[in-house]
């Protein structure tokens, strides 16, 4: 996906590597593993979205969408959190030279390498690929599959892989290479030919370019997609050709796969991405219908997975669902994060049932029709509720889904208490169901005070940090019984006015 916002020896390696000093990466020492046993290690992914593939006026740049620098403790907080494969997008456009060498930058290829090594040296899976080159919206794309000149755009795309695959030749089986991402003409109707003959010619020089330079590239896992990673223009007769591996390690057993297939998951629109607050609910717990998809629920989305595993899994060939999620429309739907959070587990943990890993798409934007579910500033946690979700949907602790209650007009009691300092304050409230009814799963919401912008939190996670403020429940307080209370607390700064904030509502219900 494009889209901008509105979204110890370890040490020493990187910062050589940073400072364009090319360091020996890990060994190949780990055994290899099937498809099967692939997407089970891989566990739950998270897309590092609108960084490294960000640009402005064709050139490469992580800060250029909004976002700031990558940090490694943004890394291993979201090792923290549980997922154990991290998808970085990566553009090169003006950063690439002129032909016939067509070389990449090697500041940027040095900063690519040390992002990758974040994870990489955690102990994650990293998959890197060629994101924003093959967009008719970015300026400077060039991988254009309905562009004239397609001799120029193969040389110039198999001298830029093997440039990047001879970067990472001595990474072991951890690091993952795919080909490209959303690669399609434009339009979003029946695939056209010879369009869809030039991705299957970039997909094969993809996979020629790697394997030829050796290494663990003979035998490492690559990732290739079909049109526009649509599921049913992939699975479907509509021309997709999986490449041959002709050049791949003759260790590898004649019956074994070392090809992946690339899908992404929006479906439905409406739901997922379309920013006008209209359909804010989906999957059997919605209670609204007009705020429910007419299309796309749980019985759609567990059909379209199964279609990938009869075409590819089922051959040894395993799947990867590099992009899903839902933005946050919390601003109009207070209970909108709770169907996110159901469309993640439900997304998951069909992948799961069928052979196929996943990777949640996070934009690093929070607030408003934001994917995020970390702060990149802070290292924080922005979306429990949804991480928690997807953990759960891969380590098989999902929890029931019983449809959510809220308690009536009136049901629900908030206290404030705020600690001051100069520029500082803590807050910490505590809220109390004073329905008959037991709240299972909660979002309150209030006014923080003007000047005010919340820093950190606890027992919660908020967003945004200024303004009307939506607090979500943590795992382990989301259900609040008749009489129950739970405290939660966060951080701020301010500029002279440190009150308390008001006009708290809890799912939608003044609290007094």
């Amino acid at each position: 996906m494009i889209k901008t916002a509105r979204a110890g020896l370890a040490c020493l390696a990187a910062a050589l590597a940073f400072a364009g000093v090319t360091t020996a990466a890990t060994a190949d020492v780990s055994p290899r593993l099937t498809a099967t046993q692939l997407v089970a290690d891989m566990g739950a992914g998270w897309n590092l979205g609108n960084q490294l593939e960000a640009s402005t006026n064709g050139i490469p740049s992580e800060t250029a969408w909004g976002n700031p620098v990558i940090t490694q403790a943004l890394i291993d907080r979201v090792k923290a959190s549980g997922f154990k494969t991290i998808r970085i997008p990566v553009s090169y456009l003006g950063k690439i030279g002129a032909g016939p060498g067509y070389p990449v930058d090697a500041a940027w290829l040095s900063r690519i390498e040390q992002v990758v090594r974040y994870a990489y040296d955690q102990g994650l899976y990293v998959l890197i690929n060629m994101h924003g080159d093959g967009y008719k919206t970015v300026a400077g794309s060039w991988l254009i599959c309905d562009a004239a000149d397609q001799t120029t755009i193969r040389d110039k795309y198999q001298k830029v892989w093997q440039q990047v695959a001879t970067r990472f030749a001595a990474y072991n089986e951890h690091l993952i290479f795919e080909s490209m991402n959303e690669n399609f003409d434009g339009q979003y109707g029946t695939p056209t030919q010879p369009c869809y003959s030039n991705i299957n010619a970039y997909n094969q020089i993809f996979v020629d370019t790697v394997r030829k330079t050796g290494g663990t590239n003979a035998s490492r896992w690559l990732l290739v997609p079909g049109w526009n990673t649509n599921i049913d223009y992939t699975v479907g007769n509509y021309g997709f050709v999986l490449p041959t591996d002709q050049y791949r390690s003759s260790s590898i057993p004649a019956a074994e796969q070392r090809l992946m297939i690339s899908v992404h998951y929006y479906d439905p629109w409406d739901f997922t991405g379309q920013e006008d607050g209209v359909i804010t609910q989906w999957g059997p717990r919605a209670t609204n219908p007009a705020k429910t998809s007419t299309w796309g629920q749980a019985d759609y989305l567990d059909g379209q997975l199964k279609k990938v595993h009869d075409t590819f899994v089922v051959r040894g060939y395993p799947v990867l669902v590099g992009e899903y999620g839902a933005i946050d429309k919390t601003s109009a739907d207070s209970a909108n994060n709770t169907y996110r959070a159901d469309y993640a587990r439900t997304l998951v943990a069909a992948a799961k049932k069928y052979g196929a890993a996943t990777a949640y798409w996070d934009n690093g934007y929070n607030g408003q029709y934001g994917f995020g579910l970390f702060n990149r500033s802070t290292a924080t946690v922005t979306q429990q509720g949804i991480i928690d979700a997807i953990i759960g949907a891969v380590t098989g602790t999902t929890p029931p889904t019983t449809p959510p209650t809220t308690p009536g007009t009136g049901a629900c009691r908030v206290t404030s208490t705020v600690s001051a300092w100069n520029t500082g304050l803590t807050n910490s409230v505590t809220v109390t169901n004073t329905g008959t009814t037991a709240v299972n799963g909660w979002t309150l919401s209030f006014a923080l005070p003007a000047g005010q912008t919340i820093t950190s939190g606890w027992s919660a996670t908020y967003t945004p940090a200024t303004g009307t403020v939506t607090a979500t429940n943590a795992s382990y307080n989301g259900t609040l019984a008749p009489g129950a209370s739970t405290t939660i607390g966060y951080q701020a700064t301010h500029t002279g006015n440190a009150a308390a904030p008001a006009s708290f509502t809890l799912n939608g219900t003044t609290c007094t």
